[in-house]
């Protein structure tokens, strides 16, 4: 049965187990450790001014939310193996 996941598409269990495990894997290496701190340090953790426009803050805010999936999947990659 297809359910809503953490990136808001329905998929079936073993499918979105699958893609947690797959970004988990990818984001495990140093490299990719290191990618995740840097993407972290330019939408997360970045402070917009008090003259951003809507459209920047809006573009802002949609790279913070694709680096919080990024972690948010591969925590639950790390729960599935973990579990498994």
């Amino acid at each position: 049965m297809n359910k809503l996941r953490l990136d808001g598409f329905a998929r079936g269990d073993e499918e979105d187990k699958h893609v947690s495990l797959d970004i988990a894997a990818l984001f495990a290496s140093p490299t990719g450790i290191s990618v995740l701190k840097y993407l972290r340090s330019i939408t997360i953790e970045a402070v917009n001014g008090p003259n951003v426009t809507d459209a920047e803050l809006r573009h802002m805010e949609g790279q913070r939310y694709l680096v919080g999936l990024l972690e948010r999947r591969i925590k639950h990659g790390q729960k599935v193996k973990q579990d498994e």
